[in-house]
C-alpha cells in the first residue's frame, strides 16, 4: 500500500529535518577531513550517534581498479613562526591553511623560499583557500593575501609536524534493508576539511535522510554511503562487486546545505529513472530548479558512471561546486549553509525516494470502455488522484511515474489514486518497477 512520508506536507517537520541535519554539519565541521586519517575517522565516529553506520578499514596498498589505497595521512601541528616566535600562519585556528596531505618538514627558511609554499585564493582576497597535493611529496600553507603580505621577516621557523605511514582508508555505510534486494545507494564525499558546504551539508543531510528512510518499511534496499572523493567509490565498488548489479538507482550527495536553487546532474544514461523521478519531483514541488546532462567531471558519478559500471547515478546539489565564491576557501562556513536550505535538500530527496520505492505498474482489469466510478465511491476524488489518466494507461506498459509525467501530477496523488483503485477490483498489480 502506498504511504508518502508525512514530512512533505508538514512544514513544521521539514524545518526540524534541516536543523537536525544543520546541527550534525556543525558537529562535523571542525574536523580535519581528508583523504584518510583520524578526522575521517571522527566524522564517522559522530555519526555513529545519530545512525547505525557501520565503519570499514581498507588497508594501505590495496588495489582497487586502477588506483591503489595510499598511506594514511595525519597532523599533529602545523605552523609559520616569525622572527618574535609568534604563530602567523596556524592550523590550530583554520585547518585549511594546511595543505592537505603535506610531508612533514621542519625547518627555517628565508622569506623568499617560504613564500614558495603559501598559496593564497586567485580572486577570494579575504578568505583562505583549500587545497590538498594527494600523491604528490610536497608541503604548503594556505592564507589569504593579507597574512602572505605581511610576511616581511627575513626569515621564519616552518613546521609541519605530520605523519604518511602505512594505515587505512575509512568509508562508513548504513544498509537499510528493503522487502528486495533492489538497491537504491546515496554516495557523499568525507575527504574534505572544514568547509560547510563542500561537504559537511552532505553529511548532515545524508545522515538525517538515512535515519527516515530507516523509520518506515521500504521496497528497496538503501545503502547510504559516506566515504572520501574519487578513490572512495572505487574502493567501495571493489569490495561491493556483488552488489553492483542490483543497484537500480543512485544519487551523489554534495553542496547541499546553501539557499541556492536544486541542481540535478543526469546519469550518464540521461533517462534513468532516477533522472525522470528528480525532474517530476523538481518540477511538481514548484520551487526554481536546474537540471543539466552528465559530464565525466566534478563529484563522483563520474566513478559511478564509468562505463564499466554505467549505473544510474544522478547528481543532487544546490550551488554547482565552483559557482559560488566560498567554493573550497574559509568563507564556506557555517554561515553559508541554513536550516532552510538543508530541509529543502531533504525534501527533494524523500520525493525521489518514495517515487522510486513506489513505482509500480498495473493492468486495467475493466479496459473496455470507463468503468463507473460512482458506484464504487471513487467518483468525488477522481480528477484529484488522476483515477482516469491511471485507468487509461494501465496496459502493464506504463508505470505510475510514467502516468505522473504524463498527467503532469504528483507523483503522490497517482499513487493514491491508484491504490484505491486497485483496493476496488480495478487495478492488477503486474510488477514492481525496481
Amino acid at each position: 500500500m502506498y504511504k508518502q512520508s508525512t514530512m512533505h506536507k508538514n512544514q513544521e517537520a521539514v524545518d526540524e529535518l534541516g536543523r537536525r541535519a544543520y546541527d550534525i554539519a556543525q558537529e562535523i565541521y571542525p574536523f580535519c577531513r581528508s583523504l584518510t586519517g583520524e578526522g575521517v575517522r571522527q566524522t564517522l565516529k559522530a555519526l555513529q550517534r545519530h545512525i547505525p553506520l557501520a565503519i570499514h578499514e581498507v588497508p594501505s596498498g590495496t588495489t582497487a581498479y586502477d588506483w591503489t589505497v595510499p598511506l594514511e595521512w595525519n597532523v599533529r601541528d602545523a605552523y609559520i613562526k616569525d622572527a618574535q616566535g609568534r604563530r602567523v600562519i596556524d592550523f590550530q585556528r583554520c585547518n585549511l591553511h594546511l595543505v592537505g596531505y603535506s610531508v612533514p618538514f621542519k625547518g627555517t627558511l628565508k622569506r623568499e623560499e617560504l613564500l614558495k609554499h603559501v598559496h593564497v585564493h586567485p580572486t577570494v582576497p579575504d578568505a583562505v583557500p583549500y587545497r590538498h597535493s594527494y600523491y604528490q611529496d610536497s608541503w604548503g600553507f594556505c592564507a589569504t593575501h593579507r597574512q602572505r603580505e605581511e610576511l616581511l621577516d627575513e626569515q621564519y621557523e616552518v613546521c609541519v609536524d605530520t605523519s604518511l605511514v602505512p594505515g587505512h582508508l575509512t568509508y562508513g555505510e548504513v544498509i537499510v534493508p528493503g522487502r528486495t534486494d533492489a538497491v537504491m545507494l546515496v554516495w557523499t564525499h568525507t575527504c574534505h576539511p572544514s568547509l560547510a558546504n563542500d561537504n559537511a551539508s552532505g553529511i548532515g543531510v545524508a545522515a538525517v535522510l538515512a535515519a527516515c528512510l530507516g523509520a518506515k518499511s521500504r521496497h528497496l534496499t538503501y545503502r547510504i554511503v559516506f566515504g572520501p572523493a574519487t578513490l572512495g567509490p572505487l574502493v567501495w565498488l571493489s569490495a561491493n562487486e556483488a552488489v553492483v548489479p542490483r543497484i537500480q538507482h543512485g544519487i551523489v550527495l554534495a553542496c547541499a546545505g546553501d539557499l541556492g536553487s536544486m541542481t540535478y546532474v543526469r546519469s550518464r544514461r540521461g533517462n534513468a529513472p532516477v533522472d525522470r523521478a528528480m525532474a517530476h519531483c523538481l518540477k511538481q514541488a514548484g520551487r526554481p530548479y536546474v537540471i543539466r546532462d552528465f559530464a565525466p567531471e566534478g563529484y563522483d558519478q563520474r566513478q559511478f558512471c564509468s562505463p564499466g559500471f554505467d549505473l544510474a547515478m544522478g547528481c543532487v546539489m544546490r550551488t554547482p561546486y565552483g559557482e559560488y565564491a566560498q567554493y573550497h576557501t574559509s568563507a564556506d562556513d557555517m554561515t553559508f549553509i541554513t536550516p532552510a536550505g538543508l530541509g529543502d535538500t531533504m525534501v527533494t530527496l524523500l520525493d525521489v525516494c518514495d517515487t522510486l520505492d513506489n513505482d509500480r505498474t498495473y493492468v486495467n482489469t475493466n479496459p473496455y470502455g470507463e468503468p463507473h466510478l460512482g458506484k464504487r465511491g471513487l467518483y468525488q476524488d477522481a480528477a484529484s488522484l488522476g483515477m482516469g489518466w491511471t485507468l487509461n494507461y494501465s496496459d502493464g506498459r506504463h508505470s505510475l511515474l510514467d502516468i505522473a509525467e504524463r498527467a503532469n501530477m504528483p507523483f503522490a496523488a497517482i499513487a493514491v489514486g491508484a491504490e484505491r483503485l486497485r483496493m476496488s477490483g480495478l487495478l492488477r498489480e503486474i510488477t514492481r518497477n525496481n
